[in-house]
């Protein structure tokens, strides 16, 4: 019991600090936040900060995990609705169009912070690139299953629309913008199942 309260304690300000950094990163940007600000909207203090992220870099990275295990969370969900091959795709692309029309929306996160952090040897950076890299994976092994042989292209084509929709998601009409989405996977994924029919027939 006492040695569960302390840590606890610095649990609960690590959510916070968490919570804090990324609202304010995904509505405001990386790099226009301070840790002042942040320290001072998640009520700690500045050793506290510290105790659970040794720099800004620390917390950034912290945030862009925490965006991803969400997005991996939605795309598990997806793959659990498996009655047929293209149907976690739908639901997949169904959850994206989705978040481009909830209140607040300002587009992928992980593009927008590729746009902060262009070096490609940077931390960030490369958490980027590990993001997106297991979203092209999921999606090429979900492929596969509607037809093999373009599995790769299939997806890469996939992720294409995904961040066209996602950056004009932001800038122009979200409900024209997901419908033009939805419409162009659902024409992808009818193109590869026609394949796969036409070669299981033949």
């Amino acid at each position: 019991m006492t040695r569960g309260k302390p840590d606890a304690r610095p649990s609960e300000a690590r959510l916070r600090l968490l919570a804090t950094a990324t609202r304010l990163f995904y509505s405001e940007g990386i790099h226009s936040v301070g840790i002042d600000r942040i320290i001072a909207e998640a009520k700690v203090t500045r050793a506290t900060f510290y105790r659970h992220f040794p720099s800004k870099d620390d917390l950034i990275l912290a945030y862009l995990r925490e965006v991803h295990e969400m997005e991996r969370s939605t795309v598990d969900a997806a793959i659990a609705t498996d009655s047929s091959p293209v149907d976690p795709l739908l639901a997949i692309a169904g959850s994206i169009a989705q978040n481009i029309q909830s209140p607040g929306f300002r587009g992928c996160a992980f593009l927008n912070a590729a746009a902060e952090y262009p070096a490609a040897e940077h931390p960030v950076r490369q958490e980027i690139i590990a993001h997106r890299q297991w979203f092209l994976d999921t999606l090429s092994t979900l492929m596969a299953q509607v037809h093999q042989e373009t599995a790769d292209p299939a997806a890469r084509h996939f992720v294409m629309l995904r961040d066209g929709a996602m950056a004009a998601g932001c800038l122009f009409d979200p409900a024209l913008v997901s419908e033009t989405f939805l419409r162009g996977v659902e024409g992808l994924l009818s193109i590869n199942a026609e394949r796969q029919s036409s070669e299981s027939a033949g």
